[in-house]
């Protein structure tokens, strides 16, 4: 009868185990345990029993979300199929930030639409307690219009690292007398907004509305990162001793950077001279790696 009892018990434990590991599958990157839609009136949707999030715009209004969570260091992947065809003067974001005062910090991507059949803009920036200037832009090597891609932000006490599809595209180190985000929580954004004044070339391209409404798709949001909650960062287990904690670029990371900074970088403020006659902000001065 023992034996029974213990064969019974294991049974169990073992269906136990197999249901909380299909609860968990089912739970990755699952948008309605994850964001909020936090404004657009309807604009922003959660579909597909939240494995993809819209967001659209129209001549009313855009459309946004927040995560549920702040963190404190990590690694945020989010795959993004941005608008498609005519999309000068629309603004595709996903990015970090802390709470909006005047210190705050933000790591920005924002991808700037343009005329059907020219590139995107993808528009990078840092801001450390509440000052930016530090934008990077990019062309894509791919229509991110025709299929989804993975947009990384890796974020450590040494490093942030953003990549496109595993490939790393920026650096900015926390380097002594420098200002680096490294003591206030921060949430995960994405919007899609009207930015016609200054878009697409300068502002020159306006918005077409014939073409709304604008979509913009999301999905595998994925946060391996420390969870900050109460007034403390929650760091523990297998996040504790996570690769991104620590990780820094490669000898093999480091070419591709340097492949994608020569040949698809189209703006970087640290060779902009005119913008800083004064001299370069520090941290151009130095190693990027």
């Amino acid at each position: 009868m023992a034996y029974a009892n213990i064969s019974l018990f294991s049974t169990f434990v073992t269906i136990l185990l197999v249901a909380i590991s299909i609860d968990s599958a089912s739970s990755a990157g699952n948008f309605y345990q994850n964001v909020d839609v936090t404004w657009g009136d309807g604009r922003g949707k959660i579909v597909n029993n939240g494995q993809l999030l819209t967001l659209s715009l129209d001549k009313t209004s855009g459309s946004g979300f927040q995560s549920k969570r702040e963190y404190l260091f990590g690694k945020i992947d989010m795959q993004l199929k941005l608008v498609p065809g005519n999309s000068a003067g629309t603004v595709t974001t996903y990015y970090l930030s802390s709470p909006k005062v005047a210190t705050h910090d933000e790591i920005d991507l924002e991808f700037l639409g343009n005329v059907t059949g020219q590139p995107y803009t993808l528009h990078t920036n840092i801001f450390t307690q509440g000052k930016g200037e530090r934008e990077q832009q990019f062309r894509l090597w791919f229509d991110p219009t025709a299929d989804f891609h993975t947009y990384s932000i890796l974020w450590n006490p040494r490093s942030i690292i953003i990549s496109v599809d595993g490939t790393p595209i920026r650096v900015f180190k926390n380097m002594k007398g420098v200002p680096y985000p490294n003591n206030q929580p921060m949430r995960v954004y994405g919007s899609l907004w009207d930015a016609q004044d200054w878009a697409t070339q300068g502002g020159r391209v306006k918005t077409d509305w014939s073409n709304a409404p604008f979509i913009a798709t999301f999905k595998n949001f994925n946060a391996d990162a420390c969870v900050w909650a109460k007034g403390r960062s929650s760091c523990r287990g297998s996040t504790r001793t996570a690769p991104w904690m620590n990780q820094q670029l490669d000898a093999t990371s480091q070419r591709r950077l340097r492949w994608v900074q020569k040949n698809y970088m189209i703006y970087n403020y640290c060779t902009d001279y005119q913008r800083f006659p004064q001299g370069l902000p520090k941290e151009c001065t130095v190693s990027k790696f």
